[in-house]
């Protein structure tokens, strides 16, 4: 009889150990916002034929798991607000808590979307210091990639509120966006952060919209070869170790312990910061040790201080008095780095940056502040430095980026979001898509199309960023792929309800991520205000070209979205480069005369074709309406009235 009891108890553990309970996509989760006044989903995974009960105050809704476990339902439209508890019931019950109905709003794209507050801190101190807004929540999926089939979870993220303890992790374009909708609605507003730093717009493609680029499509497959990508990211690593194990094998500066302010610099070369030594006839790869020494107080060295040392290329590890005071891997990220009271001292302070660089022109990128700022003073840490070659390498070859590879990004950060109902979408990327802008005017809108139909919500507002100013300008009109690539963005145009927020005048053109993500948050929440919500008379771009035509050998430009009325920035009015028949530009005059611009250039008797901002970094473009946005930069090449 005691063995028959075993056996049963046995037996009851057993299938109670395999008894799936009721399991929740980690969107749906404590602290998440739902859409209101629209039908939402819910859905998770259970037993085949579980029943479901989800409750909602006083309200109760049932439903029960297919054959293979996954359930479904649909709420009805719920009013604006909250913070309400939702449980689920099956054979056990979960519970997800602080749960608001809102605006939600999907934020995707590569690093100028992916970008934090903690990056653009300097610009928005103010910001750190009153931002508390528990309304304002995010979900940041997991950077990760998957060849095979679209992923039915993603693997990792919470929500979080935009609160003084977590402000520095927010999106900082989809932040300032998120912010002026809550302010101007007074509604809780959700983010969904699904974006990656050096994507391509392919990356971000469903299978099934990449059929129409066969290239890319045939790379997808290549990488569901999961032998393949072990391969790859072995030799990479492998490879990629092995340099930087013997650049730091072979620096003097190691053994000579650079580092210290006892080191004799007498043998170091004079070099002035900031400039990439390539032009100091130096071999451009490998470890370079760079020293300057400055005096400061006993008032100022008895308090910390804050260092910052631009944008270096690549890595930098930097010692004030021999001491670590802080560490970058690569070349995008600020240096800022805080100095410890106790790391300073009276009189004579040396600091030493040691870079190493893998391959192109090493350097401290020109245009950036390099600073110590103490107390009392800031001293300027620009000009003679002292210099000395730790380790010569050849250059380090590139690795294969396979989280970029078309297809990988939509499975594996956008099919787990399908079911999750959304507003609509910000979209921040085409940097990665330069190199061929007259692919991208195919892609980009096939991305619109193909987002909309696989969230199977309509033609929700799908609204975006231009590539903003970049690199150096040029002393003559020429061609820019970054003008084409722009010109490719406004095509997208064409799709219905999409907008376009210009950023020719937020770039940096010494850093392809501007810090201004305050404007460019703005202006996308402009366009939604208008598209998404409905303002109609509202102004929420700036003057865009409609037509030109020649009269007594000028141009006269029209635009749309003129708002109350055209203007410049400063004069005269700049950024116009005009035509004849033979194509050959050079910079034009150009006046406002009530709604229009003319242009002219007394060389050229037919004006034919007619550019404005068309360039990498057209810098001196001022074009803006009373309203306070910018002209869209472009073309006029094929839709031109001659008299």
């Amino acid at each position: 009889m005691r063995v028959i009891i075993q056996l049963v108890v046995l037996l009851c553990i057993s299938l109670s150990s395999i008894r799936a309970d009721i399991r929740l996509p980690l969107l749906v989760a404590d602290g998440m916002v739902l859409q209101h006044n629209e039908k939402v989903k819910l859905w998770g995974w259970a037993d085949p034929g579980e029943v479901i009960t989800v409750n909602i105050g006083t309200q109760s809704y049932t439903t029960k798991t297919d054959k293979s476990g996954n359930w479904q339902l649909v709420l009805p439209r719920q009013k604006a607000g909250g913070p309400v508890d939702i449980r689920f019931q099956g054979n056990n019950m979960l519970e997800v808590k602080d749960v608001y109905f809102g605006e939600v709003w999907l934020c995707s794209g590569q690093s100028n979307m992916e970008l934090p507050m903690r990056r653009v801190k300097p610009l928005y101190e103010d910001e750190f210091l009153t931002a508390d807004y528990p309304q304002i929540r995010c979900f940041t999926v997991n950077k990760t990639y998957h060849f095979k089939a679209p992923q039915n979870d993603v693997t990792g993220g919470n929500w979080i509120a935009a609160t003084p303890e977590n402000l520095a992790e927010f999106p900082a374009a989809a932040y300032f966006f998120a912010k002026h909708l809550h302010q101007t609605y007074e509604v809780p507003v959700g983010l969904i952060n699904a974006s990656l730093g050096g994507s391509p717009v392919q990356s971000w493609m469903s299978e099934e919209a990449l059929k129409s680029f066969p290239s890319h499509l045939q790379e997808a497959y290549k990488y569901r070869d999961d032998t393949l990508i072990q391969s790859i990211e072995q030799s990479d690593n492998e490879r990629i170790g092995e340099w930087y194990r013997v650049s730091v094998q072979k620096d003097k500066g190691q053994a000579g312990a650079y580092r210290y302010p006892e080191t004799n610099t007498n043998d170091w070369s004079d070099f002035k910061l900031p400039a990439y030594w390539g032009t100091y006839s130096q071999p451009q790869n490998g470890v370079f040790w760079f020293r300057k020494d400055i005096p400061l107080s006993s008032k100022e060295a008895s308090q910390s201080a804050f260092l910052n040392l631009g944008r270096i290329v690549d890595a930098d590890s930097v010692f004030i008095n021999g001491h670590s005071v802080g560490v970058t891997t690569y070349q995008y990220p600020p240096r800022w780095y805080q100095i410890p009271a106790d790391v300073l001292r009276e009189g004579c302070n040396s600091i030493v940056i040691r870079v190493i660089n893998s391959s192109g022109p090493g350097g401290f990128v020109p245009d950036k502040p390099y600073e110590l700022k103490t107390a009392e003073r800031t001293i300027d840490l620009k000009g003679r430095w002292r210099m000395k070659q730790g380790s010569e390498m050849l250059p380090l070859g590139s690795q294969t980026f396979i989280r970029w590879k078309p297809l990988g990004l939509y499975n594996a950060m956008i099919a787990p979001l399908l079911n999750y109902t959304i507003k609509g979408a910000i979209w921040y990327q085409g940097e990665a898509n330069t190199s061929d802008p007259i692919e991208y005017s195919r892609l980009f809108p096939a991305l619109i199309r193909d987002w909309r139909k696989q969230f199977n919500q309509g033609n929700f507002p799908f609204l975006f960023v231009q590539l903003p100013n970049f690199m150096e300008t040029k002393e003559l009109p020429s061609e820019s792929r970054w003008a084409e690539t722009r010109e490719a963005q406004m095509s997208a145009l064409r799709e219905p309800a999409t907008g376009m927020a210009v950023a020719i005048d937020l770039g940096e053109w010494n850093d392809i991520h501007p810090l201004n993500k305050r404007d460019v948050g703005n202006r996308l929440a402009l366009l939604a205000r208008k598209i998404a919500y409905k303002e109609k008379k509202l102004i929420a771009s700036g003057p865009t070209y409609k037509s030109m035509k020649v009269k007594n050998g000028r141009a006269e430009i029209s635009f749309t979205n003129i708002g109350a009325g055209l203007m410049t920035r400063d004069e005269p009015l700049k950024g116009f480069a005009i035509a004849g028949f033979d194509g050959k530009f050079v910079w034009a005059n150009a006046e406002i005369s009530g709604n229009k611009v003319i242009v002219w250039h007394e060389s050229v008797s037919i004006p034919v074709r007619v550019r404005y901002a068309w360039a990498d970094n057209p810098d001196q473009a001022n074009l803006f309406n009373k309203d306070g946005l910018p002209a869209t930069p472009f073309r006029t090449d094929a839709n031109v009235i001659l008299p």
